[in-house]
């Protein structure tokens, strides 16, 4: 059997969304600032572009599910983004549709 038909760059980045959203929450469960989060994410097999992620950090704040602060270490300036009560109820939320969605996506694909 032949491997299949790569997918359009469209259909892929649909399929990522939630996923990439998903992934950013569980990551926020402890403090993290940006470019720490990108690669934690990588790190477990998740390629994030920072054009995507910084974006979805201000959106996910501005929303309501993270807090953030302004530090200095090593003399950079970082923004430090945690989940707050709001985010840790909607990583909840999400892990549990995702868990329905990924079982119910399984049995119709075999």
């Amino acid at each position: 059997m032949k491997g299949a038909a790569p997918l359009p760059d469209h259909l892929s980045l649909e399929l990522r969304r939630g996923a990439v959203i998903l992934a950013v929450l569980s990551q926020l469960r402890e403090e993290a600032y940006g470019y720490s989060l990108k690669k934690s994410i990588a790190d477990a097999g998740l390629d994030i572009d920072e054009g995507t992620l910084y974006p979805l950090l201000r959106r996910l704040e501005s929303q309501g599910c993270l807090d953030s602060t302004w530090r200095v270490e090593d003399g950079r300036p970082r923004r430090y983004y945690v989940l707050n009560a709001s985010g840790r109820s909607a990583l909840k939320a999400m892990a549990a549709e995702w868990e329905l969605l990924s079982k119910a996506i399984g049995r119709m694909l075999k």
